[in-house]
């Protein structure tokens, strides 16, 4: 075959569906042609098999077979436009290989080849090209511009030129490897999965270039919190050393005032027992004088003489009256004794704790992990199942606190359709929609899947989920001991198991946080995001792919011990 392709029209080629190069054409009852993977999708997505071009309706699904003579013509014009497509230009080629493709047969000086042969699998200059466009068998061979490396574009089992992409397994392939071993693969023309894979890296580009401004800010945030914390760590510290300064000197002034009001005290009690002693120590001379009177007066045996002498007031002395005289100073002592040791107690417990509390703050981040979840707590909601919206093979409890997954098919014959329900994912929304900050948990307990989060209403609820930026999901998902964020699959962002999730949304602040609720530790966060419309909690119990996973996702309240 000449290598001019005038007399086939790409238009000839093309799928009405995908509107790319035919891959395994089959051709319908009314005579158009499609590609078998297209057809069956479309009438897989319609109540009846009809033509997509005349909309003429077959009774039965016709049983189709690829069409060997288009797919034969389809590979040839494949052929020629894989060789003259971007990817393989020789441009391309030579700046690959540092120069131009030379002459495989000149054997002195190699020449610039001017035509590479596919079938000869060579290159050839003008000179040796010359057989080519004379002898009959030769005339047939398929000739392009000069290619480098011809042998990694050819079959090594068919000899045919490899036309064909196998997006399942990755490989290229002829139309012989397509029809014999990748039947029920999806298999894409060289083009259409070059432009695919190319569309892809620059989508992988630009979310490499979203990662990095991400973690720019993380860092830009970071820095700005260790100056933040630095400035308030020097406050805390000058108001805790003024303060414990200034309790340190009321103690020492409680202390001085203490002794010298212990000492006075103590002072003036001597002062008074040194009166008191010296009044009775006074009374008592009296008293013995009296004592001797009496003697002398009880010797008079001269009766007139004995009451002439016998005195006529009291005979006793004015003397203190002993019962009002006391120094009680035990009593007072003990009082202030008890005293001081329940203030002292009560001082040291303070201190104590204050201690531990600093001992805390040494040994770990415990502290800091639970301020955290105790503050995104405040903003706990109530929040119920919505019924509408859930998936028919879900179970929701009567209180719509639970939503579980039902093997029971049964149970997804009995549903009514609903236009708000999720059609493929197995995931249900909370009821109310909300715009503020607002925080829930989420009991999972052993199960070993299942997906959590956030979503806006109007985010995707028919065919299977979409995982990008712009889908309004805000989800991360666990299987058996990994979790991933949904928006970013693959990419591992937490490891361990977890039984309870807290999940708290900063609208206006453009974050959603996900914690484990027992060890007060985050496990991921969404940051930067854009919300224009009412977040609705998202669940999805997920199906018992991995087993142990039919027990239901409970919405539980804080502080709740299941």
């Amino acid at each position: 075959m000449a290598s001019s392709n005038s007399l086939l029209s790409e238009d000839q080629f093309l799928c009405p569906i995908c509107l790319d190069v035919f891959t395994r054409p089959v051709s319908t009852p009314c005579g158009h042609n499609f590609c078998m993977s297209c057809i069956s999708s479309y009438w897989d997505d319609t109540p009846v098999s009809q033509c997509p071009v005349c909309k003429e309706t077959f009774e039965r699904r016709p049983d189709l077979k690829v069409n060997t003579f288009i797919s034969g013509l389809a590979s040839q014009f494949m052929s020629l436009q894989v060789t003259d497509s971007h990817i393989w230009s020789p441009d391309q080629q030579q700046a690959r290989c540092g120069g131009v493709v030379l002459c495989d047969i000149c054997t002195d000086t190699q020449q610039e080849a001017v035509k590479s042969c596919l079938e000869c699998l060579t290159s050839y200059c003008d000179v040796h090209l010359e057989p080519h466009h004379r002898a009959a068998g030769l005339k047939r061979h398929t000739l392009v511009d000069p290619l480098a490396s011809l042998q990694d574009r050819i079959c090594k089992e068919h000899a045919r030129c490899l036309t064909l992409f196998c997006t399942d397994d990755g490989v290229l392939l002829c139309d012989i490897c397509a029809s014999l071993r990748h039947m029920k693969h999806g298999v894409v023309s060289v083009q259409r999965a070059y432009k695919e894979k190319k569309a892809l890296l620059g989508d992988t580009e630009a979310k490499v270039q979203q990662m990095i401004q991400e973690r720019l800010q993380k860092v830009r945030v970071m820095k700005e919190s260790v100056e933040q914390s630095k400035t308030e760590t020097k406050d805390v510290i000058a108001i805790s050393v003024q303060d414990l300064t200034v309790l340190v000197s009321e103690i020492q002034k409680s202390q001085m005032g203490l002794v010298k009001v212990m000492e006075e005290k103590q002072k003036a009690a001597e002062e008074q027992a040194d009166g008191f002693i010296s009044s009775m120590e006074r009374e008592i001379t009296e008293l013995q004088s009296t004592t001797m009177k009496l003697r002398e007066l009880k010797q008079t045996e001269d009766q007139l003489c004995f009451l002439q002498s016998f005195p006529n007031r009291s005979i006793l002395p004015h003397t203190m009256d002993l019962s009002t005289l006391s120094l009680n100073r035990q009593a007072e002592i003990h009082h202030v004794r008890k005293s001081l040791n329940k203030s002292v107690s009560q001082l040291r417990m303070n201190l104590n704790t204050m201690n531990t509390e600093i001992q805390k703050l040494s040994d770990s981040t415990d502290v800091s992990n639970n301020a955290t979840l105790r503050y995104v707590q405040q903003y706990e909601v109530d929040v119920v199942l919505d019924p509408d919206t859930a998936n028919p093979s879900l179970i929701l409890s009567k209180d719509r606190k639970q939503v579980r997954y039902s093997m029971d098919s049964s149970v997804r014959r009995n549903q009514n359709v609903n236009p708000k329900m999720f059609t493929v994912a197995l995931a249900v929304l909370g009821k109310k929609g909300f715009s503020r900050k607002f925080y829930f948990e989420v009991f999972v307990g052993g199960k070993t899947e299942w997906c959590l989060g956030v979503a806006k209403a109007s985010g995707q609820r028919k065919g299977k989920f979409v995982r990008c930026p712009g889908s309004g999901f805000w989800v991360i998902r666990f299987q058996k001991d990994k979790f991933e964020a949904v928006l970013s699959p693959n990419m591992l962002v937490h490891s361990g198991k977890v039984e309870r999730v807290g999940v708290f949304v900063d609208y206006d602040g453009g974050q959603i946080s996900f914690y484990d609720v027992q060890t007060a530790t985050l496990i991921h966060s969404f940051t930067e995001c854009v919300f224009t419309e009412k977040l609705h909690p998202f669940f999805n119990p997920c199906d018992n792919e991995y087993g142990s996973n039919l027990g239901p996702m409970i919405i539980v309240p804080v502080g709740h011990t299941e």
